[in-house]
């Protein structure tokens, strides 16, 4: 088996009431995954490791207003033309849960806990 490219899916907004200190929570949590993956041999990305820095750069003020919406959900979709598998952790999130039937479309696996990932390393 050759290493896969592992999108990790969770809530960024659901349950903050877009508090940033409890999105960056979100963030960290989906990120604490991301060395494990790697260390199982697979490579980890977030969708908000592409998104935010193109969201600051289009000029979005808040989450939800016009660039942030034109670019957060929509990279993630693009992005999953070159993810294997999603590892989908957390709570309730809509986002999250598109990321998985958009993968599940695009024929990638989907994980649900990190024992589940095969070991390469």
């Amino acid at each position: 088996m050759k290493p896969m490219m592992i999108l990790i899916a969770g809530p960024y907004r659901s349950g903050t009431n877009d508090d940033p200190e409890k999105i960056q929570a979100n963030v960290h949590f989906m990120e604490s995954f991301a060395l494990p993956i790697f260390r199982k041999g697979h490579i980890p990305v977030l969708g908000e490791w592409f998104a935010l820095p193109l969201v600051h750069l289009a000029g979005s003020k808040q989450i939800g207003d016009e660039p942030f919406n034109e670019i957060f959900h929509p990279i993630a979709v693009k992005l999953l033309d070159k993810c294997d598998a999603v590892l989908r952790v957390g709570g309730e999130s809509s986002g999250a849960d598109q990321m998985v039937n958009v993968a599940k479309e695009k024929g990638a696996k989907i994980f649900y806990s990190l024992e589940e990932i095969p070991n390469l390393s």
